[in-house]
This record gives structure tokens, C-alpha cells and sequence, in this order.
């Protein structure tokens, strides 16, 4: 179901405005910039065609108070997963307003949603549009699903395409960059911040710490492995979500450049102090992270926050996924994904288990020391000596 706008946008006061939800506009036309300045109880007025499951987490995990949208948020061209996540977590989502919002808005303004209208501070309609509900999204997920054989048409498409324009590197590994890390016969994590990645970290703390592979962060994936306590041994990507402390935390850097050469996130590295190595691909970058590492001879790749399913890689609404279902044809079965790893690994022997190990065994030798006839001359020994350096303990202060 493609939305249309409702009506015309108005000037003027609303009739009946109620209570609404209230905050701060903070304002970008792309998603993943405006979460890094979100904060608590803001309304966050975003223009995304389709609002994908990682845009939806990222404002879900800012606490916005509201999202306003001004493009539809669920188009028709396949059943995408955000505007489901925002409202069930209570955010309400008022879709499809038109683009001029961002010109009648201004960053940090104080605003409310009253229904299907965005009110400025003196009560004045800002922007009208569809104030999405559980049905309303139901429905158009229904219709949506209808459609999804086009996208998978053009998926197959994209998929063949950069078959042919990626081959050298897919086959023969042609154009992968020589690195510091050493990652021969060792196991390899690749986070990218993407579906579940806290999660999928704490869940592999046992085996990270059992058999300390390789930590390569995908750009934003480099913050969130220090935000759970790790420090990457390499960082790649386009740079353009990763902050500066991580980028000088002592990492590789390897940058993902376009694949005529040009790696516009370089120059960000460079002005840093860092050095850093380019890597040419049209690939997304963390087809590269995991092409890089089976490359150089990893044993197990293991993915965390990565597309593992169709409905992700057509959730991310791009061409260029394509590139992640070749690789992961490439890889085979040397990539794992995190939530496997973390259902079939547990650690050696967990702290718990050692301390309950070690009680069960004290236990065991006091029970057969009491009921033996020899432990009870050894508990009557044990005792007299007891007793006589109580003794001497008192002699000794009196």
C-alpha cells in the first residue's frame, strides 16, 4: 500500500489540540546522523522512504517521544520492519507529512503531536499526515507482502550484476589489501551494529573469552565492541559512524573505498594522525570486513548484528546487498552467525560450576571421614590439637 499525503498543509490553530505528545524537534533527512544527537523525549522528524528494523532500533534505543516521518514509512515495495518496532515500543509514528516540514520546522523547536498534526509552540498546524497504528501498519504489511515477488526479481537482478562486476574478487580474493592483524587459522568476530548486536555480545562473552578471535568492528560495530568492554584489532568501513576516540584506540584501519579508487572517509582518518590501508569494492562493508578475513586464512567467522535472512537483506533497502548474499556463498560454512554460536557454545566450565564442584568434594570427603572408624581417630587427633593450641594461645596472653 503506497500512502498519499492527507490533505494540504495549513496554516493557522488546530480546533481541538488536547494534550498530544510533547518535546524537541531535532531534525535530519538521514536516520542514522540524527541518533547520534538524539536525547530522551525528543521528536525526532526524520524523511525515510520505508523505515528499515536498524533505524527503528536506533530511535527506539534514543527514547524519542514520537517519530515524524516525512516520507511514507511503509511504501508498498516490500514488508519492511520499522514502523512495527516503533509502535510497540509506544512510540507513536505520524507518517507521510511532505518535505516542506523541514523547512517550516526549525532544530530545537518545541512541538507537539495532536493526532494526524504537528503543532508548533503557539498551537499552529506545522504538518499534517497518516497517524499510523498497529492496524493501519498490519494492513499495509499485508499489501506489501503481496508485492514482494517485484523485489525479489530485482534483488536477483542486482545479484547478477555485481556478479559480473565483482568476480576477480570473489573467486580469487583479487584486490584484498595486505593487513597487520594476524589472522591465519584464527577465529574472527565481525560486528557491525545491526540487528541485536548487544545482545548477541553478551551472549558470546564465554566464547570471546575462550578463544580470543580476531575483533574486527564495522564501522559503528568498533563503538559498540569498546561500549561492551573490547578493544577491535581492526576497524572497517567508510568511516562515517565511528567515533574518533575508537578510530585512535590503537586499531588496523582499513578504509572501504568506491571501487574506481576514491575513499572519501580517508581523508577523516588522515586528518586524525591514523594511518590507514583503502580497500576498492562496490561490496557493503561488512561483506568486505568477512571477505577480508577469509582472505587471510580465518578459521570461523562469527557475525554479529550482520543480515542473515532474505527479509533483512531486502529490510536494508539497498542494491548493494546483493553483494552480502554472494559472500555469504563465498564464505560457506566458515560463517557462523553470533545467535548459533552463542545457542550451541557455552564456556568450559563456568565459575559456578567450579565453585560447586569444589563444595561437593568437601562434602564428600567429610562424610567418609565421619562415618569411617579411621576419621574418627583422625577427627579425635584433630581435635587434642586443637584444644592444645587454644591452650597455648592462652598461656601465651594471660
Amino acid at each position: 500500500m503506497r500512502h498519499m499525503r492527507i490533505g494540504t498543509l495549513r496554516r493557522g490553530r488546530t480546533q481541538e489540540a488536547g494534550p498530544g505528545v510533547a518535546g524537541t524537534a531535532r531534525l535530519d533527512r538521514r536516520t542514522k546522523n540524527l541518533t547520534k544527537r538524539l536525547r530522551p523525549g525528543d521528536i525526532a522528524v526524520i524523511d525515510h522512504v520505508d523505515i528499515d528494523r536498524v533505524s527503528a532500533d536506533a530511535l527506539v534505543g534514543c527514547k524519542v517521544a514520537a517519530v515524524v516521518n516525512a516520507a511514507p514509512s511503509i511504501s508498498g515495495r516490500y514488508p519492511n520492519l520499522g514502523p512495527e518496532i516503533l509502535l510497540g515500543a509506544g512510540i507513536p509514528l505520524l507518517d507521510d507529512v511532505g518535505r516542506e516540514v523541514f523547512s517550516r520546522l526549525k532544530e530545537g523547536g518545541h512541538v507537539r503531536l495532536d493526532g494526524k498534526q504537528l503543532l508548533g509552540e503557539q498551537g499552529e498546524v506545522l504538518a499534517e499526515g497518516i497517524a499510523q497504528t498497529d492496524e493501519t501498519v498490519a494492513a499495509a504489511m499485508a499489501e506489501a507482502k503481496a508485492g514482494l515477488s517485484v523485489q525479489l526479481e530485482a534483488f536477483a537482478a542486482n545479484t547478477m550484476e555485481y556478479m559480473k562486476r565483482e568476480r576477480a574478487l570473489l573467486l580469487d580474493g583479487v584486490g584484498v589489501p595486505d593487513v597487520v592483524t594476524s589472522i591465519e587459522g584464527r577465529h574472527v568476530l565481525v560486528v557491525v551494529r545491526g540487528y541485536d548486536y548487544k545482545e548477541d555480545l553478551h551472549a558470546l562473552r564465554a566464547y570471546i573469552r575462550d578463544y580470543r578471535p580476531v575483533l574486527i568492528g564495522v564501522d559503528g560495530g568498533a563503538d559498540a565492541l569498546v561500549e561492551a568492554g573490547y578493544q577491535p584489532d581492526m576497524i572497517v568501513g567508510d568511516m562515517d559512524s565511528v567515533s574518533d576516540d575508537v578510530l585512535k584506540s590503537g586499531a588496523e584501519v582499513v578504509v572501504h573505498a568506491y571501487a574506481d579508487g576514491r575513499a572519501p572517509g580517508l581523508a577523516r582518518v588522515q586528518d586524525l594522525g591514523v594511518e590507514a590501508i583503502t580497500f576498492p569494492a562496490s561490496a557493503t562493508s561488512e561483506d568486505i570486513a568477512m571477505l577480508l578475513a577469509d582472505e587471510k586464512g580465518a578459521q570461523l567467522i562469527v557475525a554479529v548484528g550482520t543480515h542473515a535472512t532474505l527479509v533483512e537483506f531486502l529490510d536494508k533497502g539497498r542494491g548493494g546487498m546483493a553483494s552480502t548474499f554472494l559472500t555469504r556463498l563465498r564464505l560457506g560454512g566458515k560463517l557462523v552467525d553470533a545467535k548459533g554460536v552463542s545457542r550451541l557454545y557455552r564456556s568450559r566450565i563456568s565459575t559456578a560450576a567450579l565453585v560447586v564442584l569444589v563444595l561437593a568434594a568437601f562434602i564428600a570427603i567429610g562424610s567418609a571421614i565421619a562415618v569411617s572408624a579411621a576419621g574418627q581417630v583422625y577427627l579425635d587427633l584433630l581435635l587434642d590439637q586443637w584444644n592444645s593450641f587454644m591452650f597455648w594461645l592462652e598461656n601465651l596472653f594471660s
